[in-house]
């Protein structure tokens, strides 16, 4: 059977994180979604996303194939039901489909001549910003046992303190140097090569994937992702890193998700909490305005490629557009689009070939390429963005 896992409704509410990927590859837990899906399914998936973002993320279709609603976390009973999908049958969870069988002569899909089939366990869903921050604690701890179901944890090293040994789980090549790790309200893992520095002190739930550091001293509370060759300094609170995007200093970020190639500089802070405790908005792309999150801690939401300098200060409920550079003091506005180069004192737009200049060194820094694949994902982002950016 062929698995392709597609954006569905959600992927305007989960921006600006969707500019460059499709919702698959979201990183909630330890894993992406799409990585969550094939190790249940122990099959590769392919992708159903924006036209732009095809070239990286292609479709394969053949001639039966389930697709699969890629803003719901995957379950050993759901890919039961999954797997069993047969002609003409659907999933569904409420209005939503989660996932429904469909054959490559299929010219449409009519539900109301499918049988649709309810799902009414407890499941993940990812339908809005907020949501990778405030489902990651579960999250952490599906990936956890998944990845972890009879294996054996490499052994804590000496010195390294702990509460709740079997709750912590250390892959080969990993290091830990006197570090302090509390796994009593959620589990540990330590991804391979990942490196725990000296008098850094953990509470879980933390998930740290490959070649990922905690510097010197670092305060984690769960629950926190760092993904692969992200570096973490400071004091971190409930936040994810999706990958190769750097905090590698002093200062607070709470209640926040960044994407990949991020880089905050040396004291940067957000609040994650008005002073008056009240509800805190965040920008909706797909209304053109704040919206309601219901929650009363949320911090910065904060797009790949973009950076900020020293001592920048975020305000509760920040929004941060794709290849952005933030510099200068005071609070720079709750929203900065795509492409902006600027601060408190006003913004200009970030132009093009300086973006690429700095996406080719910092990748090539990881040993990676700024192809012309990525220069035109950024570019499409760039033509799309420009209706935000009346400065």
């Amino acid at each position: 059977m062929n698995y392709i896992l597609f954006d569905g409704d959600v992927r305007k509410s989960l921006l600006p994180f969707t500019y460059t990927r499709p919702v698959a590859d979201i990183r909630i837990g330890i894993l992406t979604i799409r990585e969550k899906w094939e190790k249940y399914l122990s099959l590769t998936t392919t992708t159903v996303t924006e036209e732009y973002l095809e070239e990286k993320y292609p479709m394969v279709e053949l001639e039966e194939n389930v697709l699969i609603n890629a803003s719901f976390c995957p379950t050993k009973s759901l890919v039961e039901k999954v797997k069993s999908l047969s002609k003409n049958e659907a999933i569904f969870k409420g209005e939503d489909v989660i996932a429904f069988f469909t054959s490559d002569s299929q010219e449409e899909v009519n539900f109301d001549a499918y049988t649709q089939i309810e799902f009414d366990e407890d499941i993940l869903q990812i339908k809005n910003t907020w949501d990778i921050f405030s489902l990651n604690d579960k999250a952490i701890q599906e990936d956890f046992e998944l990845i972890t179901e009879g294996r054996t944890s490499e052994p804590i090293p000496a010195g390294v303190q702990y509460i709740n040994k079997e709750n912590i789980f250390i892959e080969e090549g990993a290091k830990l140097t006197f570090a302090f790790l509390n796994a009593t309200d959620g589990p540990i893992y330590v991804g391979k090569d990942a490196e725990i520095m000296e008098g850094c002190v953990v509470r879980g739930a933390l998930a740290m994937c490959e070649h990922s550091v905690l510097k010197l001293g670092t305060k984690i509370y769960g629950a926190t992702t760092l993904g692969p060759y992200c570096k973490v300094g400071g004091e971190v609170n409930n936040s994810v890193l999706m990958g190769y995007s750097s905090k590698g200093h002093d200062g607070f970020l709470g209640n926040s998700v960044l994407g990949e190639w991020c880089n905050l500089g040396a004291d940067t802070n957000n609040s994650n909490l008005k002073n008056n405790y009240a509800e805190v908005k965040l920008w909706n792309y797909e209304t053109g305005r704040f919206a309601k999150t219901g929650l009363q801690f949320c911090g910065l939401m904060m797009g790949d490629h973009a950076k900020c300098a020293i001592n920048t200060m975020f305000n509760t409920g920040t929004v941060i557009g794709v290849s952005v550079n933030i510099f200068g003091p005071g609070f720079p506005r709750n929203f900065v689009p795509s492409f902006s180069w600027g601060g408190a004192s006003g913004f200009t737009e970030y132009k093009t070939n300086k973006v690429f200049e700095v996406a080719d060194i910092v990748m090539k820094r990881r040993n990676l390429v700024f192809d012309a694949i990525e220069e035109r994902i950024l570019k499409h982002v760039f033509e799309e963005t420009k209706q935000y950016r009346n400065y």
